[in-house]
């Protein structure tokens, strides 16, 4: 059996584009985009505030694709759509062994760190990423419309703390001055000299980025073609504004500085210091399930990925990795090579904790970089065919998405480590063009 049943809706859909979004990135990489920003905030607003114009626009562009090609994993059907079936075969083999496996096990270490600051534990975050990252596979393997309602659910629940922090910190600054006196005084504390806007920027895409990955379950769709569209828009919108509002929320209790010092832990010392040790605690327990459905929705990605190559076809043994399990309806071979992967990247992940490569290597948001040069190419296609577009949705919006992705990669360049993740990331897919194995050409 190799075809997967319509099971998800609207709003399956449009909380996997939130709830993948919504979840570590804007709590771990608040105190990144400020001291990227040189500690001022005005800056690290308008770094927010472009990286979530450049999610929207590109969302938008990717809706207008979405309403013709239905297959089963998004910007890979849309690249081969555009430039053939080994371009899209290419951005598949990227997909499955770097961009969805570096994530999970980013994310599966995020849920892990926040888990270990709720129960006061003083060592075992490598052990709970692992636990966490087999739990969740586990669980798409054997329920994957379990899985969906997980996401729905965790969605909702991720949206307290989010909204408690801009509600209650947002009163508090204009009340207290805190939020002016943010931005008229900079950080004093800003490590390693900043970075400027366009890193800033680039911390804020990992914070914005997994929209992309709710077009996986494109074939599983009740009405696809009006469905993902629609939960594209509306999901990134809602993303950015509740952003915006969060973080002028922290910075009416906390001073810039403050920012810094408390790191990961800002948006819990928030509610420490407005609701007591309890309200704290209690933050981190949202904190925790937020970082949890992330986790979730990009496994829902990864378990599919070698699924998506196999359905055409190509790559090692396709009539192998295309299986779909009778039972769960579950992509099950799929989802053990997404399982290994994630767990190579997370040796990696913890390898720059050890100091194993000399040089942080940001597996958080590099791998996002290179997936923003394949978005480029898609805008290109989009410009040359669909012809029956307006002139704002064939070509501004193409053209706005495509300079926002330019400025994101140039931030990346300015990472540590860029040139060695490239060399990786080139001989991974030199391995794909080694196994591509098209029975079709």
């Amino acid at each position: 059996m190799d075809n997967l049943q319509k099971k998800y809706g609207f709003w399956t859909a449009t909380a996997m584009v939130i709830g993948i979004v919504i979840g570590s990135g804007v709590f771990f990489k608040a105190d990144d985009v400020l001291n990227a920003s040189g500690g001022d905030l005005p800056t690290a607003l308008l770094a927010w505030l472009i990286g979530g114009t450049i999610m929207v626009v590109t969302a938008y562009v990717f809706s207008k694709i979405a309403t013709r090609i239905e297959k089963v994993n998004g910007v890979v059907d849309y690249f081969e759509q555009a430039y053939g079936r080994k371009a899209g075969y290419m951005v598949a083999w990227f997909m499955t062994f770097v961009y969805y496996p570096t994530l999970v096990a980013v994310l599966a270490w995020v849920s892990a760190n926040y888990t270990v600051g709720l129960l006061g534990m003083e060592s075992g975050v490598w052990a709970i990423s692992f636990v966490y990252m087999t739990v969740f596979f586990l669980l798409n393997f054997l329920s994957p419309i379990l899985a969906g309602k997980w996401q729905v659910t965790s969605t909702a629940i991720k949206l307290v703390p989010l909204f408690l922090v801009a509600i209650v910190g947002g009163f508090l600054g204009l009340t207290n001055g805190q939020t002016m006196e943010n931005f008229r005084l900079a950080a004093q504390t800003v490590s390693g000299g900043g970075g400027g806007l366009a890193v800033a920027t680039l911390s804020t895409a990992f914070a914005y980025e997994g929209w992309i990955i709710a077009t996986v379950i494109n074939a599983e769709l009740r009405d696809a073609k009006r469905t993902l569209p629609r939960a594209l828009v509306v999901g990134t919108i809602a993303v950015a504004t509740i952003y915006m509002l969060y973080y002028l929320g922290i910075s009416g209790v906390l001073t810039n500085d403050q920012v810094l010092a408390e790191g990961d832990a800002a948006p819990v010392r928030v509610m420490g210091l407005v609701f007591g040790q309890l309200g704290g605690t209690a933050l981190t327990v949202f904190v925790v399930i937020s970082c949890l459905g992330t986790l979730n929705g990009l496994i829902m990605g990864s378990a599919r990925g070698m699924f998506s190559i196999a359905s055409r076809n190509m790559g090692p043994k396709p009539e192998y990795f295309r299986r779909v399990h009778p039972t769960n309806n579950s992509t099950s071979t799929s989802s053990l090579l997404g399982f290994i992967l994630s767990s190579f990247w997370l040796v990696v992940w913890y390898g720059n904790f050890e100091g194993w490569w000399g040089q942080f290597m940001d597996i958080s948001e590099l791998p996002i970089a290179f997936l923003y040069v394949i978005y480029i190419s898609i805008y290109i296609w989009v410009m040359k065919t669909f012809k029956d577009l307006s002139l704002f949705s064939r070509f501004l919006c193409p053209l706005m998405a495509a300079a926002g992705s330019l400025y994101i990669i140039w931030g990346a360049i300015q990472k540590d480590m860029f040139i060695t993740f490239l060399v990786l990331t080139l001989i991974i897919l030199g391995a794909g063009v080694a196994l591509m194995n098209d029975k079709k050409s």
